[in-house]
């Protein structure tokens, strides 16, 4: 790795481990009212908290009471950086209420301060899918402009509060998410009827989704300009899952269609974030759509005033594109995509690939110029706790081991990689089920699908690689 400054560490969500969430004057978020689902089975959201019902946020892993413990294991690890977000709903529980919750500020003042003790750089999500559910209610999400307004107003609020405690922002969690599905996770508004994690694909939804998507990159924009304003030391990433795909086979066809899907999916919100510009392939992807954009003059000179310093992503797999019919499917994070037949796949079916990290990294560095971030990569799968508390968990340590390494020949092939932040260290719900069965972390909680457990930590054996890999700056992978 360079000799400058590398930042390793992991990555967290609110709403999938801090729990407590009424507790302190906290409201509903859009997280609140997703019900546990399991694998092959879409996760499904109710207008109302219904009783007899799971809803994994609701404990999380309890960091909201353990962030001591959670931190001081990080910071034995030797983590430099954590990335966390900030829950919209802890800060102003109606979302646009007319002054913010005093015990939600000094919560995150705490977790800084700990932070600190311990030598780590946060990396803070402004919304990470946890829109509070009023603001749902009231405007329908990201579909209304003036939610650009009041997100605005939240995301003041907190740069002011914490601008000595924090340099790096991410405005949104895996914005390009909103081409993808929209919906109440990733917008925050209602569409129809349905009531699934991804609504279903219609007129109504393309109208909802692209119109929202919109609305978050112009609201990134202000957010980058007027932060610059409250110190001029703050960096901004904008953040998305990266899909990467390859063409089945070298049938044009195949890599025609991999283009056109690599370009909407994954490039969309960084020409714009990055560029300062609409590109002319999502005009024309609305226009096939009959989806008209309100987009003012005066909106695309913002877009060019709060570009955004580097670029972040998520990345767990790769998937292949195809034109052909009757090919086998594969899951994924937020996408799936046709099968590789050279790649083996997790046991929730997403495709293990780590040459696909270095030809991301490699991809998105040499065409924006910018620096890159990997704050999302790791292994979902389920542990065994033995007996004696410890947890052999080879799987993960050669699936990191092998990714990492995909990050060094990037750096060596000259990209600008800055940080290596594995999701999650410590076991927390998982995003697309709600499981806890589906762990990732260095750390083992002791808790089950349903919430039940103690919630005591141990550390796997993972942790001790992982702290090994840190020391040595990621020289000593074995």
């Amino acid at each position: 790795m360079p000799d400058r400054r590398f930042y390793w560490g992991g990555a967290l969500a609110a709403n999938q481990c801090e729990g407590a969430y009424t507790e302190d004057g906290k409201g509903l978020s859009t997280a609140d009212v997703m019900r546990k689902g399991s694998r092959g089975e879409p996760r499904l959201w109710d207008d109302q908290i219904l009783e007899g019902i799971c809803y994994p946020s609701h404990h999380g892993v309890d960091f909201y009471h353990r962030y001591k413990e959670d931190i001081a294991l990080f910071g034995e690890m030797g983590f430099t950086m954590l990335r966390i977000s900030i829950n919209w709903s802890r800060i102003f529980p109606n979302g646009d209420d007319p002054t913010p919750n005093a015990k939600g500020l000094q919560f995150y003042h705490n977790v800084f301060a700990e932070l600190k003790k311990h030598h780590i750089e946060p990396l803070v999500t402004l919304s990470h899918c946890e829109t509070p559910m009023a603001l749902v209610d009231k405007y329908n999400g990201w579909t209304n402009r003036k939610m650009i307004d009041v997100y605005l107003n939240y995301c003041l609020t907190v740069m002011q509060e914490y601008k000595s405690e924090v340099k790096y922002w991410i405005p949104f969690n895996e914005m390009n998410g909103m081409i993808i599905a929209g919906g109440i996770v990733q917008g925050a508004y209602r569409c129809g009827d349905c009531h699934t994690r991804i609504p279903e694909n219609t007129y109504e939804n393309d109208v909802m989704k692209l119109q929202g998507m919109y609305h978050q990159v112009l609201a990134m924009a202000r957010v980058v300009r007027e932060g610059k304003k409250i110190n001029s030391d703050f960096r901004f990433a904008v953040m998305i899952s990266h899909i990467t795909m390859y063409p089945l086979t070298p049938d044009p066809k195949d890599v025609i269609k991999t283009q056109a899907h690599d370009l909407l999916i994954n490039d969309t919100v960084l020409d714009i974030a990055i560029r300062g510009r609409i590109p002319a392939y999502f005009h024309k992807y609305c226009k096939d759509r009959n989806v008209e954009i309100d987009i003012g003059q005066a909106d695309l000179r913002e877009l060019k005033k709060g570009t955004c310093d580097c670029i972040a992503f998520s990345y767990y797999m790769s998937n292949c594109a195809s034109a052909q019919k009757d090919v086998e499917l594969t899951a994924g994070n937020l996408l799936g995509g046709v099968k590789n037949p050279y790649l083996q796949a997790s046991a929730w079916g997403w495709q293990i690939d780590p040459q696909g990290l270095r030809y991301t990294i490699n991809k998105i560095y040499n065409k924006y110029q910018v620096p890159v971030m990997v704050v999302e990569n790791g292994l979902g799968a389920e542990d065994t706790l033995e007996t004696d508390h410890s947890i052999h968990d080879g799987y993960r340590i050669e699936y990191l081991r092998q990714h990492i390494q995909a990050v060094k020949d990037a750096v060596a092939d000259g990209s600008d990689c800055i940080a290596y932040l594995m999701w999650g260290p410590m076991d927390i719900i998982s995003a697309s089920t709600g499981e806890m069965s589906k762990r990732y972390g260095f750390v083992y909680v002791d808790a089950d699908d349903e919430g039940n457990g103690t919630f005591d930590r141990y550390r796997k054996d993972s942790f001790y690689w992982y702290k090994k890999v840190i020391a040595s700056n990621g020289e000593d992978l074995d």
